[in-house]
This record gives structure tokens, C-alpha cells and sequence, in this order.
């Protein structure tokens, strides 16, 4: 222990700023008389039990947080002014606070990360549409050079088809679902558009047999021009075309879904803007998602005939997912990673959803905010990525509660840390072992793709707690030559060991470029990147080697000891350095692990989702008068909380008189123990009060009517039928 570090967990009487309000809160303890008057978000659901209060002023104060219980040791313990309860109740609320910061900015360097690879990846297709739309602009003013004057003339006839065909681009995105090429079209709208062109974007719907092609062009024209004319034809762009801020510039009409247009309304706007391409230098950008054939499927012939195409191709979804995978997860870009089985869950996640990177990064998001949302000490991720990460740190743990204090010690992987520098010094070895890890996960990963493996499986075997055990040589030795052999059985086939095997085989060339990445990889390893210099320089004089053992095929050479001591090199860094994060101390501060939370939501089960959050209505609430009931059912809930948890004393079927009864007796003992509160309030002065009146039975029986009609409504129950009228069916059953 450093004896220049004296911090130790603060007293619970400490705070460090004061309680920051939120609506969904409790009031605070010195609420002001017209707190009862502000109508909070929460009072929609919940109708709390109006209850007086003496003041020094002799005024009714109704506080909706206020016990319905005449228990006044309970109902006085909000009004101490120095109350533990009220301090752990601002702390709360404060850390709360902090932890929505730290999600926000965690969230928000995730999702710039993401925009800048996936803007990175794109940029090339990018490219070569601009680059195709320069070359057909000059090919159009090559066969003739135009003046804008000669636009708006009468247009001569021509026989030559060749004349009349647009250039188009077939650009194949290989989706599933359009979801992913949303973003994809609008960047490349705004690359095109930053470059001069003139853009225009059509959707499928506007290309369907409802709008027709009046509709289609008159979309087109309200994209170009500011005023449309009411009959909108050709001319009125060749007028527009011909200003001089306008001319010598293409349109490229860019058409996001071809495969979701309506055949016929999309041929005979290209048989239209055909007759005047030898004008209008009009270019079509096509998003085809399943095949190139598709056009085929989809238009006539004539209509193909007035196209000459062009076809490009986007990086497949997993090229994009494991550049996502690089540099969100692998890489520390914001501090945050997931656990093996969250690892595994988001895997699955993403190919049950045909491979779409909306739904990895759905998951993604979702688990990222559940994290931050449950673990207490979540806002201490941000020290992972800021540049003095231990002064980050000192600074947040020297003001912690002792409630806090008390989760960070019962931490599962704490073992030996009791003050603010054990718990530095822990985040601080989390940190460079992250770093190393993520180094050697990509020097496994530059050897894995050449033989086709993807960075997402090895990352899940990389980041299994198993691994750990798993990694002695004898083990690690056996599991590569059971994979060597193809036995395809269980933990035999593990990705790490394929790249194992796949080193011992890469040709000198390809050796030398790995190595070199290596270098890049484990720049921050002084001993390791020294050991892959001393290999580079083998290799650089092998290939004379490697041309002798093609010839006398003798697996002696110098060749196969240089990619014997690159395997072996790889294998000695793995066992050092390949440490998951689940291994290590502190690592829930960091790390998500809650596989079953992220699956119930986004999978999820709604009916019962729905039932839980009725059944628990006042931990959302945070109310004091349902809270301190026990196990009763307070009156103070709203009615569909009432008749939920009624419901749950019946079987599949549900007696509606019972039902009811139950109900009634709930709501009429609240208001006579309210009523009763009231009478028996004192007061020095006697002041004409108006009670509140009594709900009668019309009253009781239509808020149970509207509290059924909810649950039907979302499919907790089953209305009655004709042959059981007294009867209601459950349909979402246990807790």
C-alpha cells in the first residue's frame, strides 16, 4: 500500500454535492406547501393516498410521497434534517446522474466510432461512383458539345438506341434487409452532392403503381426545383437545367430499393428521361440487395435496352462487422467491453437477423445502457479512456458513500482492495491488460484471415474466463493437433488453434507481411516486438529456402523452423498476455455481463415484461405509502397494479364477482383509513374543511372496468365468453 495515499471510504454522513431532482423521484424532505399542486409524470399511473399533516401554520400539506400507514415514526423520518434516509436517498439520485452522464459519453464516442468506420468502408465504393459519373458526363459531352441555349429546343429525332441510353450504376449491397442501406444511400447522396452533382433520391414508395409516374417525377422535380409548375413534364427541368448555375453538371437520381419499385412505373420513367438524356445528362444509382439479375426480373426489355449499366459491388456485412468489431470492442475506444457470453449472445444476435449491422449495433447499444443503468460504479469506465486515468480515478472514489463503498468491496472479483489506491491500482492493471489483450487478439486475427476466419469468433473465444485454464501448453498442444486432424467435435474446434495451424503453412511472403503487422500490433511490448524483429530478419532470406523445399520437398528447412518459431512465439504471447477481462479484478465496472436482462429484451417476452412491471409498479415509482405495505396490496397503486397482483391468487381462470370483491374491499379501506386520518388530524384551530367524498359503487365499478379492459388490451387476460360470462382467462402466468 502506497503510505502517500491516505483515502480511505468516507463516512455515510459525507456527500459530495447536493441531490439533484428528478421528477421520477421522491419529493425531498423540506417540500414546499404547493408540492401536492405539481402534477408529476408519476401521478398518471399512481394515485398516492392524500393524508394532512400539522404545520406551525395550522395548514393541510398533502406530499404525495407521504405513507398511507399512521405510523408516525415512519412518517417523521423524511422531516429529520440531517437523516440518513434522505442522505442515501440524494446520493442515490446523484450517482444516478453521474452514471446517465457517463453513459451518454460512452455512447456517443461508441456511435462516432462507428459512423467514422463504416463512412471509412463505404468511402471506396464512393469513389468509384464519382469516378463512373465524371467518366459518363464526359462521354455524354464527348458525341456532342452542348450550349445551354440548345437545351430547351425542339428535340430531334434520332434512331440510334445508343444515343438514348442512361448510364446506370448497379450497386449490390448484399442486405438482407434494407435497414443497413438507409445510411449507406444518404452518405453516398451527400459524397455525390458535395462534389457538384446534382442528387436526387427516389424511394421505393414513390416508385409504386399508387403515385405512377406523374407522381415519381413530380417528387424529381420538387428535389431540384423551387417552384414545381402544376403540370409537371420534361420541359420544366430542361428550363431549369439550362441556368448557368445549373449547366454542366449531371443529375444522378439515386434509387435506394430497385427491388421494392414498381416494375412498370420504374420502366417507363426510364423510357422518359431516356428521350432526353442526349440533353439532360441524367445518371441512375441503383441499390440491388439480392442479386444482379434482379434488373432483369423487374423491367422489360426495352426498357433494359435504354440502360447501359454498370456494376459495383459493397463490402460484404462481415468485412463491416469485424471492422466494427476492431474498433469498438477490440480496441479501447470508449472503455466499455462485454462479457463471453454477451460476446456470444450479439454473435447470434446479428446472423439470426440475416447478418445486419443495425441489429449488432442495436444489441450493442442496449447493453452498453443496461450496464450503466445496474452497476453502481459504471461512471468509473470513463477513466479508461481519459489521459490521466489514476487522477480521474482518485478524484471520483475519495468522495464515494458508504453505500457504494460497501457494493465496491462485495465486488465478486475484489479480492484484496479496502480503499480508494488498492481500487486504483486494480483499475490500473484492468487497463494495460486490456490493452495487451486487444494487441494480441489482433495479431491472432491478421494471421486468421487468410484463412478466412472472422475476428468476432475469435474475440468470443478470446474473451472466455475458460480460456484462462484452458491455455497450458499440453492442453493448448493437443486441442491444435485434434483441429489439425478435422475432428469437429465440441471445444476441439477452436478458432485459436486453426490460426495456429494456419501460421505454420502461410507461404514466406505472406509470413513477412503478418510479421510486420505484428510489429505495428505490439508496439507498446518492448521484448515481444523485439522477438518479431529478430523473425523478420530470418525471413527476409528464405525464399531461396522456400524454392528448394518446393523441389526436394524436405520439411527440414529453414523455411518451416521460421514458421515453427512464429507459431511458437504467438502461442508464448497468448499464454502471457491473452488474460480476459472476466479473470481480473474489478473487471464489473467495466464490463457487461448480464446475458439473461439483454436477452429478455431484445427478444424478450412483452406479456411478461408487462406483468413484472405491474407487479412491481412501486420500485419504479418510488413511492413511500405501497412501498412500506409488505405484502399487502395498497389502495394507493394505480388499478391495473391492483387487479395484476389480485390476479395472481387465481389459477388459468378468474371468478369476475372475486375479482371484484377483492378489488372493492381494497378501494374502500384506503378511503376509510383516509377518511378516518382526517377526522382524527388535531389542529389548534378549528377550520371548515372540505372532505373528500367517498367513491361510490358506480365509481368503484367503473375503474375495475377500466383496470380489465387494460389487461385486455395488453394481453394479460382474456375477456369473458358467452358460455362463461362470469369468467376471465390469464394468459401471462408466474412472476
Amino acid at each position: 500500500m502506497n503510505p502517500n495515499c491516505p483515502r480511505q471510504p468516507p463516512p455515510p454522513q459525507q456527500s459530495p454535492t447536493p441531490p439533484v431532482k428528478s421528477a421520477m423521484s421522491p419529493p425531498p424532505c423540506d417540500a414546499l406547501p404547493t408540492a401536492a399542486n405539481n402534477i408529476q409524470p408519476f401521478l398518471v399511473l399512481h394515485k398516492a393516498a392524500a393524508s394532512s399533516v400539522p404545520s406551525s401554520r395550522s395548514q393541510r400539506q398533502i406530499q404525495t410521497s407521504q405513507p398511507s400507514s399512521p405510523n408516525r415514526k415512519s412518517a417523521n423520518r423524511c422531516r429529520q434534517p440531517a437523516g440518513e434516509e434522505c442522505e442515501d436517498e440524494g446520493d442515490s439520485e446523484l450517482y444516478e446522474q453521474l452514471r446517465a452522464e457517463a453513459f451518454h459519453r460512452t455512447w456517443s464516442k461508441i456511435q462516432s466510432t462507428i459512423d467514422e468506420v463504416l463512412r471509412a468502408i463505404n468511402l471506396k465504393l464512393f469513389d468509384q461512383v464519382l469516378q463512373w459519373a465524371k467518366e459518363s458526363f464526359a462521354s455524354a459531352h464527348a458525341i456532342t458539345k452542348k450550349h445551354h441555349t440548345e437545351v430547351q429546343q425542339p428535340y430531334p429525332l434520332l434512331t440510334d438506341v445508343i444515343c438514348r441510353r442512361i448510364p446506370t450504376v448497379f450497386v449490390l449491397t448484399k442486405n438482407a434487409e434494407f435497414v443497413d442501406d438507409i445510411t449507406t444511400f444518404h452518405d453516398l447522396a451527400g459524397h455525390m452532392k458535395s462534389n457538384g452533382c446534382h442528387i436526387v433520391k427516389l424511394s421505393a414508395a414513390e416508385l409504386s403503381a399508387k403515385h405512377g409516374v406523374g407522381g415519381c417525377f413530380r417528387s424529381l422535380l420538387g428535389q431540384l426545383l423551387s417552384d414545381v409548375p402544376d403540370v409537371a413534364d420534361v420541359s420544366a427541368l430542361a428550363s431549369w437545367y439550362c441556368e448557368a448555375e445549373n449547366f454542366d453538371q449531371p443529375i444522378i437520381v439515386i434509387i435506394d430499393d430497385l427491388e421494392q419499385c414498381s416494375g412498370d412505373v420504374l420502366g417507363e420513367f426510364v423510357m422518359m428521361l431516356s428521350e432526353w438524356v442526349f440533353k439532360i445528362p441524367v445518371f441512375f444509382v441503383m441499390g440491388i440487395a439480392t442479386t444482379l439479375d434482379a434488373p432483369k426480373k423487374l423491367l422489360s426489355s426495352e426498357a433494359l435496352q435504354r440502360l447501359e449499366p454498370c456494376k459495383l459491388t459493397l463490402g460484404s456485412p462481415s468485412d463491416r462487422l469485424n471492422a466494427l468489431v476492431e474498433a469498438v470492442l477490440v480496441k479501447p475506444c470508449a472503455g466499455f467491453c462485454i462479457s463471453h457470453e454477451v460476446a456470444l449472445f450479439v454473435r447470434n444476435y446479428f446472423f439470426r437477423h440475416d447478418g445486419t449491422i443495425t441489429s449488432f449495433i442495436t444489441a450493442l447499444k442496449l447493453a452498453c445502457s443496461k450496464h450503466f443503468s445496474m452497476e453502481p460504479l459504471s461512471f468509473l469506465c470513463l477513466g479508461m479512456v481519459e489521459e490521466d486515468s489514476e487522477e480521474f480515478w482518485h478524484d471520483k472514489l475519495e468522495s464515494l458513500p458508504q453505500t457504494i463503498w460497501k457494493h465496491a468491496f462485495d465486488l465478486p472479483s475484489n479480492k484484496n482492495a479496502r480503499n480508494s489506491c488498492n481500487m486504483v491500482e486494480g483499475l490500473s492493471r484492468l487497463l494495460k491488460s486490456q490493452k495487451d489483450w486487444s494487441s494480441v487478439l489482433l495479431c491472432l486475427y491478421e494471421a486468421g484471415r487468410h484463412d478466412k476466419v472472422q475476428l468476432l469468433d475469435i474475440f468470443c473465444e478470446a474473451a472466455s474466463p475458460d480460456w484462462q485454464t484452458e491455455n497450458a501448453p499440453d492442453s493448448y498442444l493437443f486441442a491444435s493437433k485434434v483441429a489439425l486432424l478435422g475432428v469437429k467435435s465440441g471445444s476441439a474446434r477452436r478458432f485459436i488453434a486453426q490460426v495456429m495451424n494456419t501460421i505454420r503453412y502461410l507461404p514466406t511472403e505472406i509470413l513477412l507481411h503478418v510479421l510486420e503487422v505484428w510489429s505495428i500490433h505490439l508496439k507498446g511490448m518492448s521484448e515481444i516486438n523485439d522477438r518479431v524483429k529478430e523473425l523478420r530478419s530470418k525471413g527476409c532470406g528464405a525464399d531461396s529456402v522456400r524454392a528448394k523445399r518446393k523441389s526436394t520437398a524436405n520439411t527440414g528447412n529453414g523455411v518451416v523452423l521460421i514458421n515453427e518459431e512464429a507459431a511458437a512465439l504467438l502461442q508464448d504471447v497468448i499464454r502471457k498476455y491473452l488474460v480476459p477481462a472476466e479473470c481480473l479484478p474489478f473487471h464489473e465496472i467495466v464490463c457487461f455481463k448480464n446475458v439473461d436482462i439483454l436477452r429478455s429484451a431484445l427478444i424478450g417476452n412483452p406479456r411478461r415484461m408487462i406483468q413484472l412491471d405491474l407487479l412491481r409498479s412501486q420500485s419504479h415509482l418510488k413511492c413511500s405509502c405501497c412501498s412500506r405495505s409488505g405484502a399487502a396490496v395498497s389502495g394507493s397503486l394505480h388499478d391495473t397494479s391492483i387487479l395484476c397482483s389480485l390476479a395472481q391468487e387465481y389459477g388459468d381462470m378468474i371468478n369476475l364477482h372475486d375479482w371484484y370483491t377483492a378489488f372493492e374491499g381494497i378501494i374502500k379501506s384506503t378511503n376509510s383509513k383516509a377518511k378516518g386520518k382526517s377526522c382524527s388530524s388535531p389542529s389548534k384551530k378549528k377550520k371548515k374543511s372540505n372532505p373528500t367524498p367517498l367513491e361510490g359503487d358506480g365509481m368503484i365499478q367503473a375503474r375495475f372496468c377500466s383496470a380489465v379492459t387494460e389487461m385486455q388490451v395488453t394481453g394479460l387476460v382474456r375477456m369473458p365468453s358467452k358460455r362463461r360470462p362470469d369468467l376471465v382467462q390469464r394468459i401471462a402466468f408466474g412472476p
